[in-house]
């Protein structure tokens, strides 16, 4: 029996259980079994050769992924937003390959990589879904695009993503584990575990071949989070969805729809710029100046870097070597106690902030 058959027997045989408390502990383990094929499924090939397009190299300050339906009108945001000229059509599956564009906004370049549209069962590999949710799998922002007259698909597109391994505007849960040679599982809290028993934690850990480990809750995790863990694939991305379309319905339309997000006309380029405005700062995106020791700071080209840098993130974007041979930073801006002040490697930037770095001697 192949990895895809199984799959299928252990995913219906938890449809047919009823979901109470008896129960609890066989759904748990079924779910830490589906999410272990999961893992096999969806790991890259050793190859690592790809085709048909799907190979981009990432470029600029930071990536987003247009994720969607087929016909969504993806290509046409990405030709109002960066001037590429991605082929657009009518009709469905217009894109065949990864189209990449560079959309400028407050001196940051940023990768727009426009998909091929995902269909349902994209987790499993239909419609090219496994090389479209690769790619999205590294990308710093998804940008789910959806039809305004299909608001009610966003709840499939995250069932896709969650397939792959991709979670949406979730934090890694606070759960560590050291595996250790002997001496069985130790469980320790700092808080109290209600979502989780003794036994569940055990049973999940037995999935997954650890017998012998220590492991802390940071948080009163559910089973879910715990498997998360353990898969050690998921990637904790962040989401903006876009409703395209905005010509077409009302005001009142809009405001009845229930989630957040940004309306748009890609075709009529209504509300474009507030697009752009809402991409850059949901990267969290913050501009920053070198300096040169004895010199002027170049306040026409920005140094990107993301909110909660440090002076250590600085220098590994500038050099390879910059942070072995650091010595001391001279700091003006925002986060500085005064103008020019001394500051370590682990001193965190702020918006605007102009920096020096001064080396070790020899």
């Amino acid at each position: 029996m192949g990895i895809e058959e199984k799959l299928k027997e252990l995913e219906d045989e938890m449809a047919r259980t009823q979901k109470n408390k008896a129960t609890e502990y066989h759904i748990g383990i079924l779910k830490a079994k589906i999410a272990a094929l999961k893992r096999e499924i969806i790991a890259p090939k050793k190859s690592g050769v790809r085709s048909g397009g799907f190979d981009v190299k990432k470029s600029g300050d930071a990536t987003v992924v247009f994720i969607g339906l087929p016909s969504v009108g993806k290509s046409t945001l990405l030709n109002a937003l960066t001037g590429s000229k991605s082929k657009v059509a009518s009709y469905a599956f217009t894109t065949l390959t990864c189209i990449p564009g560079i959309m400028e906004c407050k001196g940051a370049k940023i990768q727009l990589l426009d998909l091929p549209g995902i269909i349902v069962g994209a987790k499993e590999g239909k419609g090219r879904g496994k090389e479209v949710l690769a790619v999205a799998r590294n990308a710093d922002l998804v940008l789910v695009l959806l039809d305004v007259f299909q608001p009610g698909i966003l709840s499939k597109i995250k069932e896709e993503l969650a397939g792959i391994g991709i979670r949406l505007d979730e934090t890694p849960p606070q759960i560590y584990i050291t595996k250790k040679l002997r001496g069985g599982v130790e469980i320790n809290a700092t808080v109290k575990l209600t979502k989780l028993s003794e036994r569940m934690i055990l049973g999940v850990l037995n999935e997954y071949g650890i017998h012998n480990a220590s492991i802390v809750f940071r948080e009163d995790a559910s089973v879910e989070q715990l498997i998360d863990v353990l898969a050690a694939n998921r990637r904790y991305s962040r989401s903006l969805v876009v409703l395209n379309k905005m010509d077409m319905v009302s005001t009142q339309y809009l405001k009845q729809i229930q989630f957040d997000f940004v309306p748009v006309s890609a075709e009529k380029n209504q509300n474009i710029e507030k697009l752009r405005d809402a991409i850059y700062e949901r990267l969290s995106l913050m501009r920053v100046y070198t300096k040169p020791r004895m010199d002027v700071a170049d306040l026409k080209e920005p140094m990107m870097m993301r909110s909660g840098a440090s002076i250590e993130d600085a220098c590994n974007r500038l050099h390879r070597d910059l942070a072995r041979d650091f010595k001391y930073a001279l700091v003006w801006g925002k986060s500085a106690k005064f103008p020019g002040q001394k500051v370590g490697i682990n001193h965190v930037l702020q918006e605007g902030d102009i920096f020096t770095i001064v080396k070790k001697q020899g």
